[in-house]
């Protein structure tokens, strides 16, 4: 099986959720996390059980959720040392 056709299979939505939701992970979750959760369930909804774009749209809609469940951990560790604030 050759691994660059299997990729290229993929939906477009579903590597757009996929980036995103890695990128989220570490930059910008706020916005990058619902999108992936957006292009994920989109994906995932237009394709047939078992697909790849499928599957990578489902991977696209946790890693979204990951995201936001990251960010609620960094509100909440900065809501518990003092408020959320600039520091100069």
């Amino acid at each position: 099986m050759n691994f660059v056709r299997r990729v290229g299979s993929l939906d477009d939505r579903a590597v757009g959720s996929l980036t995103l939701g890695v990128a989220g992970l570490f930059f910008f979750n706020v916005l990058l996390g619902p999108i992936a959760i957006v292009l994920g369930a989109i994906t995932a909804l237009r394709h047939g059980t078992g697909t790849p774009s499928r599957n990578a749209g489902l991977i696209g809609v946790a890693l979204g959720l990951a995201d936001l469940i990251v960010l609620a951990a960094l509100m909440a560790a900065q809501i518990k040392h003092g408020g959320i604030g600039l520091h100069a």
